[in-house]
């Protein structure tokens, strides 16, 4: 198989894992997952493996390759696997579970090379652009920021005893960081410019983005500047996208007909894919805020999406 420009992945409660044409809509391939459901995916930098976060094991499938089979299987942790992403040029890779652990993988080496304890369920982890600090997020309202030089927890967070967070973003360039809870609140902090570590949080803004819960918030990537927005996805069945230059609402995405699990932006952030209950993914155009195609052949919630239709980047 030739490589696709486009990579778009769905993962659902069906047990399948679908790769779509992104314009078309078609589905080209569907693995069986019967091990457990998936509730993350990650494509790495180089568009070539498929990451797939289950209960408890991570597995790796090759994303231009028909075989069935993963390429790799990583298995240390104990529970669901609720996050996972590569650093940028894709040598290690991160998880979170609801075993209460953060780990880091090496993609060239088997096991598990570092492991830190969040005493809480962990919910979500991203990685700070600088590459050197994790960022979690768990069931009992924590934040903590993980210094992978030091190797130890930097700096801890609760903005909300007692609420659990269920999704940190953290914008391009290192400058805001955003988590979104159980409550439909956003909270957002500016990371001080000028220091090196994440440590520095500012409070600024506390943004009410939905009535039900907040399943996934997530900022727009670097080619969609100078335009900054904030999409967060709930259980209302909708979509918001919020304007970062005062988190004012811009637009409202509205045709799920279920809870909205997962959303990602297309690499210059004028698209947006959106993973919901109601079975489906849909494509948003950012501009209008119309859904312009649906993806539809899953049998049950779709949870998760992936999208890599970018340029395989440079070396960090």
């Amino acid at each position: 198989m030739s490589q696709p420009k486009v990579v778009l992945a769905t993962a659902s409660y069906d047990h399948t894992i679908r790769f779509w044409e992104a314009k078309s809509g078609r589905c080209y391939r569907t693995i069986q997952y019967p091990d457990s459901q998936v509730n993350r995916l990650e494509i790495t930098p180089d568009k070539r493996y498929l990451a797939a976060a289950g209960n408890p094991h991570i597995r790796l499938f090759d994303v231009n390759s028909n075989s069935p089979q993963p390429v790799m299987s990583y298995d240390s942790h104990t529970n669901n696997v609720m996050a996972v992403g590569f650093q940028c040029d894709g040598n290690w890779m991160y998880s979170g579970s609801e075993d209460g652990t953060v780990k880091i993988w090496d993609l060239r080496a088997p096991g598990c090379q570092r492991e830190y304890e969040s005493r809480g369920a962990v919910n979500t982890v991203v990685l700070h652009p600088n590459q050197t600090e994790l960022i979690s997020g768990d069931q009992n309202g924590n934040i903590r920021v993980w210094d992978l030089t030091a190797n130890a927890c930097s700096c801890e967070l609760v903005p909300e005893v007692d609420t659990a967070v269920r999704s940190l973003t953290v914008m391009w360039d290192g400058s805001l960081v955003v988590a979104g809870n159980n409550h439909g609140t956003c909270y957002v902090w500016r990371l001080l410019q000028g220091t090196q570590t994440m440590t520095n949080f500012q409070p600024l803004h506390k943004l009410q983005a939905h009535k039900g819960y907040i399943l996934k918030c997530l900022l727009s990537p670097e080619l969609c500047e100078p335009h900054r927005y904030l999409a967060t996805a709930s259980s209302d069945h909708t979509v918001k996208i919020w304007n970062v230059d005062g988190f004012t609402l811009e637009k409202t995405l509205i045709g799920h007909q279920r809870w909205v699990w997962d959303c990602v932006f297309s690499v210059d952030g004028a698209y947006l894919i959106t993973a919901s209950s109601d079975t489906t993914a849909r494509l948003w155009s950012m501009s209008s805020g119309e859904d312009i195609k649906v993806y539809q052949g899953h049998h049950k919630a779709t949870i998760c999406c992936a999208l890599h239709d970018g340029a395989e980047p440079a070396p960090c």
